[in-house]
């Protein structure tokens, strides 16, 4: 087999890593599902403090059991595994996940939708497999077949696309939320270099407030204060939904504009396919 022949079977392996993946999940063999979940729940936040690094955003010590031998466990995370904590208060629960017969090595989870069945590596082979054969339909089929599988995955992004049902849900749950007064406690400073050696400073504001029902909240927020850099001491608006104080905002007027800009992203993603598959077509039957 020559050069080019072996080329055309690119997709054997995206398809073959595919197929494995889901024959592991449907057979429950994934590390999600051979893991063991339990839900923890915070007993200390460790804010970050006046010019620290917030690259481990709010370090929190947590607390879960194990279900094998009922022994508790209290440890700290601070990103080293799992998901980072944006906003954290004593009392706050996460799902979290870890090895059979090795509960210390926990994973911590903002949430398990959609993330304890393991098939995140087969979705990213499929969707690299659809984005090569819309690649070789250019050179197989013709540049108009190309336009239109260009635009059919344009229509699918769409069509699979959650971000506008959680924009959605989330403006609805800050409309129906309550405004407190909280106060930058801290401001976190960050450096990074990239590759030339320039370096780039970055600052996080440390917010703390009180929710109406008494909980006392900490939240790191990098956007809706002015001047964070200059920000501490500062008391802010914060808005929150009352049912999960996570969901808090310090610029309503951001969140609407960044809401419509995702919709215009998305009108613009369906139209662009709609008009690149009618374009492919009329090229195809008028050549």
């Amino acid at each position: 087999m020559d050069v080019q022949g072996i080329l055309g079977l690119w997709w054997t392996l995206p398809t073959g890593l595919a197929l494995v993946g889901y024959a592991c999940s449907l057979a429950g063999l994934t590390r999600p599902q051979r893991a063991v979940w339990v839900m923890a729940r915070v007993v200390e936040v460790h804010p970050p403090g006046h010019g620290e690094s917030g690259e481990h955003a709010i370090p929190v010590t947590i607390a879960y059991q194990d279900p094998a031998t009922g022994r508790e466990f209290r440890l700290r995370h601070e990103n080293k595994r799992g998901d980072r904590v944006q906003v954290a208060w004593v009392g706050q629960e996460f799902p979290v996940r870890f090895p059979r017969r090795r509960p210390e090595q926990f994973y911590l989870m903002l949430d398990s939708e959609g993330r304890t069945s393991g098939v995140g590596i087969p979705n990213c082979m499929v969707f690299l497999l659809v984005l090569g054969l819309v690649v070789q339909s250019f050179f197989v089929w013709g540049w108009q077949w190309g336009l239109i599988c260009v635009g059919g995955l344009l229509l699918l992004v769409v069509a699979l696309s959650r971000d506008g049902e959680s924009t959605r849900a989330r403006a609805a749950q800050l409309a129906a939320g309550v405004t407190v007064q909280g106060r930058v406690v801290a401001v976190t400073r960050d450096v990074c270099t990239d590759g030339e050696g320039t370096e780039s400073i970055s600052h996080a504001s440390v917010v703390a407030f009180t929710t109406h029902e008494g909980v006392e909240v900490t939240a790191l927020c990098t956007q809706g204060i002015r001047d964070i850099a200059e920000s501490l001491g500062r008391d802010v608006p914060l808005r929150y939904a009352p049912a999960d104080p996570s969901l808090l905002t310090a610029d309503p007027d951001h969140e609407r504009r960044e809401r419509a800009s995702n919709i215009k992203f998305v009108v613009f993603l369906l139209l662009t396919g709609i008009a690149t598959i009618g374009v492919g077509g009329y090229c195809l039957h008028h050549p």
